[in-house]
């Protein structure tokens, strides 16, 4: 399977799915990773994989042109399945429409619960909600923005003792694996 991946920041759940194709985990192959960050922490960690990768400056670009941008590089690279890491645009509907069914994205708690919600402010919610379980959720994106179909939830508890740090370090190891066995299964979601 040719794998893309979109992200803006740092790009923890790359490192997982790369050691799980390398260690024959994964039967995938990271193809591409693209950036609209150019000091992006995903960017350095594709370099270091020695991954393809682009910086595509998205100022002063319709949304339109930025993600046309964007899909002619992932159709070059023939991708079949597109990941959403830590991707901090919303996509275009014409992209959305491009590439539907085909694009699936990590969000930081167990949805429907902060959809819309972002990074550090996902985890800060749950922990001002008092809630006794967070995870992660990998979603089919569709136009609604954290609406598409769940493909899998992995939950672990939140502690008294937490802080926004440790309870993102706790799901993003979630995150990892939950992308991986939804790679791996592929065909059931299709």
């Amino acid at each position: 399977m040719r794998l893309a991946v979109l992200g803006s920041t740092n790009g923890t759940d790359l490192i997982p799915i790369v050691e799980a194709i390398n260690s024959g985990r994964l039967l995938a192959e990271v193809r591409v990773v693209l950036s609209n960050n150019e000091l992006s922490g995903i960017l350095k960690k594709a370099k270091k994989y020695g991954i393809e990768n682009y910086f595509i400056c998205h100022k002063n670009k319709k949304r339109d042109v930025f993600d046309f941008e964007m899909s002619e590089i992932l159709e070059n690279k023939k991708i079949d399945l597109i990941l959403l890491i830590g991707f901090m645009r919303i996509l275009s509907p014409r992209f959305v429409d491009r590439w539907d069914g085909k694009i699936i994205n990590v969000h930081p708690s167990l949805l429907p619960k902060y959809a819309g919600g972002m990074n550090n402010d996902v985890h800060a919610s749950v922990l001002a909600a008092g809630d006794e379980e967070t995870g992660c959720s990998i979603h089919l994106v569709t136009k609604e923005v954290d609406g598409g179909p769940i493909l899998l939830q992995r939950s672990c508890p939140v502690f008294e003792s937490d802080s926004v740090e440790s309870l993102k370090e706790r799901v993003q190891k979630l995150e990892g694996e939950a992308f991986i066995e939804v790679i791996n299964n592929w065909r059931n979601y299709e």
